[in-house]
């Protein structure tokens, strides 16, 4: 069962960047594989990447680009490919990848490459190098949602999000596209995403933006607990809007701030509704935690739980999964020896009380959480009555087809 929205929302054209795709033959014989975005001259760039030691090779060439230099149009082309991951692939993988920059510019640094797809087999080179002049060719300002269909994998629908915000006179667009559905733990952003904008904005404030808007949102997000090789996330801006570039002192920094978090949060929330075999979109709440990293501890301890994850595909109100996860958490050791008091403890399905006084809540019904546990969208609410500090999670369900899934991931 799909949950979610099925349709691409229109993605609005971002001026300064265009992009092109085409059919390599990697992962199909039909429909694009290969994606090609050209930013003008005055774009500002910035990334975050996967934290897997085992990174990709074009992680490893698009980290090196970038810190090339930061000057305005040192990046002109990002490139990526689907079907075909080029990790754990060696020194025959780095030189691909620099070879797939190479197919765009005599510059290679000048380029970034990325890709998705399975792990540990040759990338065929040739067949970029082949198809790179159709995507060149097909070059325009409006393809995002031709390439939010390109660069997806296991995905079952595109992902984008597109919004304007006024500043001043300006009106600055910002356009995202995101893909993943598995393998996804991110330690900085998700599997891949791009988000642009038509803003002026310095370069430090560019990544010191995008460093804290993955944070809370491509780096809530769970699926499975892998993080993968090839996470990377890009944030562009053209530079074509506004006279002065904004900053973290600018007087509408954060009006912009928070249109650009917002699309990432919808690219983020769209990767877990489209989680390999969900049915479930889950939110988990922790509320009342000594410490924020606390908070955050308690949250994935329960959203990678196998047997809480089931629980919820199963819609069984089996709430004791939920404690035994809670219990077996890293408590902040600074406060109360990491002891938790296990009558401060509250826990809330959506309006439900399941747990509060160290027990089962005395109103809680089984029909009451049977209930709770059939809706799509679940809240868990978890308050520690440790402190004031919260964080949240997204997540979902583990089902029988995530587990088909990833077992035919090759065949």
């Amino acid at each position: 069962m799909a949950i979610g929205p099925d349709e691409l929302c229109e993605l609005l054209p971002v001026e300064g960047i265009r992009i092109g795709a085409a059919n390599a033959q990697i992962k199909r014989p039909e429909g694009d594989d290969i994606i090609v975005f050209e930013l003008s001259p005055d774009c500002e760039v910035a990334a975050v990447f996967t934290r897997n030691q085992f990174c990709a090779a074009p992680v490893i060439v698009a980290r090196e680009h970038l810190q090339k230099g930061m000057m305005p149009g040192h990046v002109r082309y990002l490139i990526v490919n689907t079907g075909n991951a080029n990790a754990g692939t060696g020194d025959e993988g780095l030189a691909t990848a620099y070879q797939m920059c190479e197919t765009l510019s005599d510059r290679r640094e000048m380029v970034m490459p990325f890709s998705t797809g399975v792990i540990g087999e040759r990338l065929a080179i040739e067949k970029i190098m082949d198809a790179a002049p159709e995507a060149l060719a097909s070059m325009a300002p409006d393809n995002w949602a031709r390439a939010a269909r390109g660069i997806l994998t296991t995905d079952t629908r595109p992902k984008g999000s597109s919004r304007q915000v006024q500043l001043g006179e300006e009106t600055i667009t910002i356009t995202g596209i995101s893909k993943g559905s598995g393998m996804i733990c991110p330690n900085m952003a998700t599997m891949l995403a791009y988000v642009a904008c038509d803003g002026r904005v310095s370069p430090e404030a560019l990544q010191l933006l995008l460093s804290e808007s993955s944070a809370k949102t491509f780096n809530r997000i769970t699926v499975d607990g892998d993080t993968s090789t090839n996470d990377a996330c890009v944030l562009i801006a053209t530079g074509v809007r506004g006279e002065e570039p904004l900053h973290p002192d600018h007087a509408d920094w954060e009006a912009f701030a928070e249109a650009v978090e917002a699309v990432m949060t919808e690219l983020a929330q769209a990767i877990v509704l489209d989680g390999e075999g969900a049915t479930k979109f889950i939110t988990v709440q922790v509320d009342d935690a000594a410490t924020p990293g606390e908070a955050l501890e308690v949250a994935y301890t329960v959203a990678h739980s196998p047997l809480v994850k089931t629980a919820f595909f199963a819609a069984d109100p089996n709430w004791g999964r939920i404690l035994a996860a809670v219990g077996r958490a890293r408590f902040d050791a600074s406060h109360g020896n990491g002891s938790l008091d296990l009558r401060a403890v509250r826990i809330d399905l959506n309006e439900v009380c399941i747990v509060s006084n160290g027990g089962r809540d005395a109103a809680y019904t089984e029909a009451a959480g049977q209930a709770v546990m059939a809706e799509e969208f679940i809240t868990i609410t978890i308050r520690l009555g440790r402190g004031s500090c919260s964080d949240r999670v997204w997540t979902t369900d583990l089902s029988y087809d995530y587990v088909k899934i990833n077992a035919e991931y090759r065949s």
